[in-house]
């Protein structure tokens, strides 16, 4: 499920859809749900496609309406020219545009429009390419959408996946070459991840051009064996199916394996990687040297990770590094290659937390860079030149998030993120300078380009419109962080908004995500703060709680959940309860809670396992039985089923509901291929069984997202109507 990563992925999916409207006329203070998603009226403005050019002195960006790309210095924020529009072409179903990259040597452009998604991180599209010298465009391929398309390092071809092969274009012929032709849906993928390993892996391109641009490493996928899964699709007089492969908790997975094919010849080169059977190949990735490829291999249980490097040659390969860990490693793309065989950075938790460690070309460990009882959050890349590493890290407390720059020894460790709150960076390719988004919990999004030492240039982005708004025309009440100590001993974080007018005894609604290394207790813009508004604006305190489980507190704090999902969540739920209710303001027989996703699957236990606190509940597209979902987010976490039977039962909420009492809503999308309307069917089936009184809702052909429409108004109309009904 990624599930730590939902939060992110859902906001991507509510800012990228929308067009900031900057200055209607306001006559009201109250909020409707109409001003949150049809106005709308609280949606703050970003900046789009930054890319740094070559000499590190300009970037790029996507203009507002995304039609053109824009060139900026860096030194001044000005910008120096509009380096393409399509205005000036006539390009056939033109929509906008949804990615590009420019060539090595930056003389072309390739784009992509009409976005048609797959999955959560893959998509189809029509890529053309720009000629910046001769000023003329032309479309990749007449052949049908594209995947995955890419320059070669040199910039003489672009690759691309179609039907699950991969093919190449030559820049220079114009021509088209076909290198794989075993794909075929359902069966087998040549360079890109099949559902699972896209969804639980974060991985989407699962190929890789060699530095010269002669070959390219491929991870082929058989997915022959893996059961489908079947979706129906509503809308005509016969509804259609939908069926892909979804492997479940404990079922049998994708076989994969790891190629090298030659451009110019096509022979393909299988690599060794010893016994790849139950194995994982989660990333892919040439060294800086072109004779050799690295891969990752893990095994099914995702607690032993090894690193080989690989002979493009001979295909022959060697253990490079190997971690291993009593309960699970999670995956990140950290792994960054030095010049000229200098060695290679890695993070890992090895002493607890997540930090930055510097190993020789052999794997032998030359030093932890970043050590202390505080994570490594983002590794934004080395600069060679200066041997300077530059990260995102939560130092200063696991509520925020600030930008760091270290040398590869550990000395001159500096802060050059200037505000409290949460910072992110993008650098320039010679890390002079980086493009900070910046917000905390009462803050929208600023936008600013500073140098590396941490000194603003310029802000690209205020939202000042928007603070206006918040601030003066509809008056949002702050978030105010807190914590308590749970019964355990546990000091566990969390939020509270409460409202202006605040009575002896108040409703709270609790807001709960709750899933492995998540966060919804950050000193951060949140996407929903203008819904919380609208329910503090009707009485209601909104509270947020990080059980444990959670993430940026270090490893134990983390795996403590391991084999056992859900129990020690909801009992800090439970607890996060009593501790409100203790507040002579909070009225303890009014607390509900909701939740998407992992957070849908929390707030259904807190209505059965902790019922006697929570009179109301509200789940969207929750899981409810453990063993409905996928094999590599799953069994990360709590094992094999065949294993580890109670922990998949125990806590799956399913198995619990006869201890349902109070106000319950279920919502779910009936096309969502991530977390199946199957845990929804068999809950209400379970629930009717037991006599068990409940509401239920169910958007028809919509996915995990649950958005596209109207359906977000109405989705949080319903929800907003059921909290004011019945809490």
């Amino acid at each position: 499920m990624n599930m730590k990563k939902l939060v992110i992925v859902f906001f991507t999916c509510f800012i990228a859809t929308t067009v900031f409207l900057s200055n209607p006329t306001i006559a009201q203070n109250q909020i409707t749900v109409e001003d949150l998603y049809k106005k709308p009226l609280f949606r703050p403005n970003l900046v789009y496609g930054i890319a740094s050019m070559n000499d590190g002195i300009h970037y790029t960006n996507l203009s507002m309406a995304r039609n053109e790309i824009y060139k900026y210095s860096y030194s001044t924020g000005e910008k120096v020219e509009t380096v393409f529009s399509a205005k000036k072409f006539e390009i056939n179903n033109f929509d906008w545009i949804f990615d590009y990259e420019f060539s090595f040597d930056e003389s072309k452009i390739l784009f992509s429009i009409n976005y048609e998604p797959i999955y959560r991180h893959s998509f189809k599209a029509e890529y053309y390419i720009y000629d910046i010298v001769s000023n003329s465009i032309s479309k990749l391929s007449e052949n049908g959408k594209q995947q995955l398309a890419s320059f070669s390092p040199d910039g003489k071809y672009v690759s691309f996946v179609r039907d699950n092969n991969i093919f190449i274009k030559d820049l220079q012929k114009g021509s088209e070459k076909q290198l794989t032709f075993d794909g075929e849906k359902n069966k087998i993928i040549n360079g890109a991840p099949d559902w699972v390993y896209e969804e639980e892996f974060s991985y989407n391109k699962a190929y890789d051009w060699s530095p010269d641009s002669k070959r390219i490493a491929f991870l082929k996928t058989d997915e022959s064996h893996v059961k489908t899964y079947s979706i129906t699709i509503w809308g005509n007089l016969y509804p259609e199916m939908y069926e892909y492969k979804y492997p479940k908790a404990g079922e049998e997975n994708s076989k994969v394996s790891l190629h090298i094919i030659d451009i110019e010849n096509g022979n393909t080169l299988l690599a060794d990687l010893g016994d790849l059977n139950d194995k994982y190949i989660p990333r892919l990735k040439f060294t800086k040297n072109p004779g050799i490829l690295s891969a990752v291999k893990m095994n099914r249980l995702q607690n032993l990770y090894e690193l080989y490097f690989i002979d493009v040659q001979s295909g022959n390969s060697k253990t490079i590094l190997s971690l291993n860990d009593e309960k699970y490693i999670e995956i990140n793309d950290d792994l960054t290659f030095l010049n000229n065989d200098k060695g290679f950075i890695l993070s890992h938790e090895g002493d607890g937390y997540r930090h930055l460690y510097y190993y020789d070309f052999n794997g032998k460990l030359i030093n932890q860079i970043t050590s202390g009882k505080w994570e490594v959050t983002e590794f934004y890349g080395f600069d060679d030149n200066t041997e300077t590493l530059y990260f995102q890290a939560a130092k200063s407390s696991p509520l925020r998030r600030e930008i760091y720059s270290v040398k590869t020894d550990g000395t001159n460790f500096r802060k050059i993120s200037e505000k409290e709150g949460t910072n992110s960076a993008e650098f320039s390719k010679n890390f002079k300078f980086f493009i900070n988004t910046y917000s905390n919990a009462n803050t929208p999004f600023v936008i600013s380009l500073f140098d590396n030492s941490g000194n603003l240039i310029r802000e690209i982005e205020n939202n000042s419109v928007l603070n206006n708004r918040i601030k003066e025309q509809y008056k949002f009440q702050p978030k105010e962080f807190f914590y308590f100590t749970t019964e355990d001993g546990v000091q566990l974080n969390g939020w509270m908004i409460k409202p202006k007018k605040l009575k002896s005894k108040n409703p709270v609604l609790m807001y709960v995500y709750g899933g492995p290394g998540s966060q919804t207790v950050l000193d951060s813009w949140d996407r929903d703060m203008a819904w919380w508004q609208l329910l503090a604006q009707n009485g209601y305190i909104i509270v947020s709680v990080d059980n444990r489980g959670t993430g940026a507190r270090g490893k134990d704090f983390r795996q403590v959940t391991y084999r056992e999902l859900g129990k020690y969540e909801v009992l800090d739920q439970i607890q996060a309860a009593k501790y409100l209710s203790t507040l002579k303001f909070v009225d303890s027989k009014r607390i509900g809670i909701f939740g998407w996703s992992y957070g849908g699957y929390m707030s259904t236990l807190c209505m059965t396992i902790g019922a006697d606190w929570f009179k109301l509940g509200i789940a969207v597209a929750p899981v409810t039985n453990w063993r409905y979902y996928d094999s590599i987010y799953t069994e990360r976490y709590n094992g094999l089923p065949q294993d580890n039977p109670d922990g998949y039962d125990k806590n799956s909420p399913i198995n619990h509901v006869k201890e349902m009492k109070g106000k319950y809503l279920l919502i779910h999308g009936t096309a969502d291929d991530n977390v199946h309307i199957q845990n929804a069917i068999d809950l209400v089936d379970k629930l009717v069984a037991s006599d068990v009184d409940f509401e239920h809702f169910f958007y028809p052909n919509k996915d995990h997202g649950i958005y596209g429409g109207n359906t977000r108004n109405h989705l949080y109309r319903k929800m907003t109507n059921f909290i004011l009904e019945n809490l």
